[in-house]
């Protein structure tokens, strides 16, 4: 564990900072405006997408100022690592999705693997619509999927914090940071 501990000290210490805190919180509030004008009289039920859609949601929650019910949806490709493998499902929601308007929140949009899935899974279930919002989206060419709110953009690098998580950990900093390519090559 010490290793571990000694490994994520050392990824954050050599980390560049990409959006500071403030910058973040600047995106959060311009995030609640455009969903509050798209959804505001939709009635929708907010699934939070666990583990890093946690705090994204957490900071949306309190400036969504209309009618909304949560809950949450746990898909995951990472399972602590820093490489996706097949998609998990370990929790669907306990609220029907069927004949609602959802909202899907996550922290991030890489390559839009897990989105897609809950997406689809969501049209399967009888939702009416569903709409997705992420804190980040990585500048990558895709042909598939695309959220339809949008925090910040970011390069194409392994990101931590504000939900993004290293090895399980870092998703608590206030800011967005990238692992410098050198350790990200080595940390697989």
């Amino acid at each position: 564990m010490s290793d571990l501990l000694a490994e994520i000290a050392h990824v954050q210490r050599e980390a560049e900072l990409l959006h500071s805190a403030q910058a973040v919180q600047g995106a959060i509030r311009r995030l609640a405006g455009r969903i509050t004008g798209t959804l505001k009289d939709s009635n929708p039920l907010v699934l939070c997408v666990m583990n890093g859609g946690l705090v994204p949601t957490g900071w949306l929650l309190p400036m969504l100022s209309f009618p909304l019910q949560l809950d949450y949806i746990h898909a995951t490709r990472y399972r602590g690592e820093i490489r996706g493998r097949d998609l998990e499902w370990r929790v669907r929601p306990s609220m029907p999705v069927k004949a609602r308007t959802i909202l899907l929140i996550d922290d991030i949009f890489d390559q839009g693997v897990t989105l897609t899935h809950i997406v689809d899974d969501c049209c399967k279930q009888g939702a009416l619509q569903v709409f997705t919002a992420v804190l980040v989206r990585k500048q990558r060419t895709s042909n598939g999927l695309q959220p339809d709110f949008i925090g910040l953009d970011a390069p194409d690098r392994y990101l931590f914090g504000c939900g993004l998580d290293y090895k399980n950990y870092l998703r608590n900093l206030p800011a967005i940071y990238a692992m410098p390519d050198d350790l990200h090559s080595t940390g697989d």
